[in-house]
């Protein structure tokens, strides 16, 4: 039994259970999305009007508790995920989708750019109904744009969210590996540089 679940109040819960945790506030909803490395998908949403709160970490792999060092090992199927918690009065949930589909390469089956593995996948992981008729809405869109190329992104329900290691929350806002800040601030436009 892991440790998030008794904490959660489930003793029973497991990888596969969805979310159980509370948003901040009444009227606010998560939506989970997975881009490639977790880093530059953040500082996007973060940037976004609406969003309250970005976290990055795990979901939709089968074992609780997921490390970085072992999600990397690919053996547990857990991929790279930014949870975020917005407003939806003033950030409609098509306005992530579109961050979402900005940010990455949708074409590319586990791997963005120089980052290979099943963690860093495309996916949308929706909680209820109107998010994954809107995600299914917004793929169509999107592959009627794509010419010759076919979008792997899954879209599935959300399962239980495993907070990465503190050192990953909003890693580039905080000047990443070379003390390089890089703006979180609302409607900032500056180009997303994603190292490590």
């Amino acid at each position: 039994m892991s440790s998030s679940a008794m904490e959660k109040g489930n003793p029973k819960a497991s990888a596969q259970d969805p979310d159980t945790d509370q948003t901040d506030r009444p009227g606010l909803e998560f939506a989970q999305f997975g881009a490639g490395c977790f880093w530059g998908v953040e500082l996007a949403f973060q940037r976004v009007e609406g969003v309250v709160k970005t976290e990055v970490g795990y979901s939709q792999g089968h074992l609780p508790d997921p490390t970085y060092q072992l999600v990397c090992t690919g053996t547990t199927n857990h991929a790279e995920i930014v949870r975020v918690q917005f407003d939806p009065a003033v950030c409609p949930y098509a306005n992530l989708l579109s961050v979402f589909w900005s940010r990455h390469d949708p074409t590319t089956l586990n791997r963005q750019g120089g980052d290979v593995g099943s963690q860093y996948r495309s996916g949308i992981y929706y909680y209820n109904e109107a998010q994954a008729r809107w995600a299914q809405e917004s793929k169509e869109a999107k592959q009627r744009e794509m010419t010759g190329k076919k979008i792997v992104t899954e879209i599935l329900p959300a399962k239980r969210f495993y907070r990465a290691e503190e050192y990953h929350q909003q890693y580039l806002e905080k000047g990443g590996r070379n003390g390089s800040k890089q703006s979180a601030g609302k409607g900032c436009n500056d180009p997303i540089r994603c190292y490590g």
